[in-house]
């Protein structure tokens, strides 16, 4: 057997801490390493070719880590770029490597969830052009009818610290408006980043009541719970001594700041360089 290592979290940004936080939070025995491209995100306006390139960047970075799981706690990164790794890359790694992203789990959700099978989507620009939700629920339940709509201010908004404010109040509002004139008939919201869970007092405020909203943390916690059930050969090769580690490619100073936005405790990061 390979040498024990932690699961790795990738994340073009902050978001993913929301996602690690719910695996520390269910899972807390095992080690983590968080990575977060932070000099290059946002990430969900960068053309495919550009998101696969950085996320594999990442992926290989983590692997080279000893990370035999690696998690892309990144809807931008799971939509443009998962598929294209799974299936052009890790052929030609160890074959007992993994990566798994946010987008199915969610996806996996539904079936119970909704009954006008009517189901929203928010997300960044690259998450809502990829179409990777439509697709992936239509392959597992056909009759649910997804409907997107971007919201490329909320990011910017929530790493800058105005997620409460009456700017974001105005864009929240307005994105939901739009949704739902586009199909009133919606009854379950997917938060499709991971960045939004921040402002669920706002979208609470302005989703029409009954509503129920998706927050992915606790579906992919599950799922990855799941996934160790099927795959105890992978759960055993994953090293449990409860320890987080941090990276970044930004500033170590800003990753730690920021990061108090996401996580309550605070973090000691260490910076690294991609590419």
């Amino acid at each position: 057997m390979s040498a024990l290592g932690p699961i790795g979290v990738f994340d073009s940004g902050y978001g993913g801490l929301t996602i690690l936080e719910e695996f520390r939070k269910k899972l807390p025995e095992y080690d983590y390493l968080y990575l977060g491209d932070n000099a290059r995100a946002p990430y969900g306006n960068r053309s495919f070719d550009m998101v696969y390139e950085f996320t594999r960047e990442a992926v290989l970075y983590l692997f080279e880590k000893k990370c035999p799981l690696v998690i892309l706690a990144c809807n931008t990164a799971s939509a443009k770029a998962l598929r294209s790794i799974q299936q052009l890359d890790l052929p030609h790694l160890d074959p007992d490597l993994r990566v798994l992203g946010v987008l199915r789990p969610t996806v996996e959700a539904l079936g119970s969830l909704t009954i006008s099978r009517h189901v929203g989507l928010i997300g960044t620009i690259g998450t809502i052009q990829s179409e990777s939700y439509p697709i992936e629920t239509h392959k597992l339940f056909p009759d649910i009818t997804i409907t997107g709509e971007a919201c490329p201010l909320w990011v910017p908004l929530i790493e800058n610290k105005e997620y409460e404010s009456d700017g974001a109040a105005y864009f929240v509002r307005k994105n939901l408006e739009n949704l739902f004139q586009k199909d009133p008939l919606i009854d379950t919201l997917i938060l499709g980043c991971t960045h939004y869970p921040l402002l669920l007092p706002l979208i609470r405020r302005f989703v029409p009541e009954g509503v129920q909203i998706i927050s992915q943390g606790e579906y992919v916690t599950e799922s990855l719970i799941s996934y160790f059930g099927r795959h105890p050969q992978m759960e055993k090769r994953c090293s449990g001594n409860g320890t987080c580690r941090y990276l970044t490619t930004e500033s170590t100073e800003k990753f730690e700041d920021s990061a108090s936005l996401f996580i309550k405790h605070p973090v000691k990061a260490e910076h690294i360089r991609l590419g």
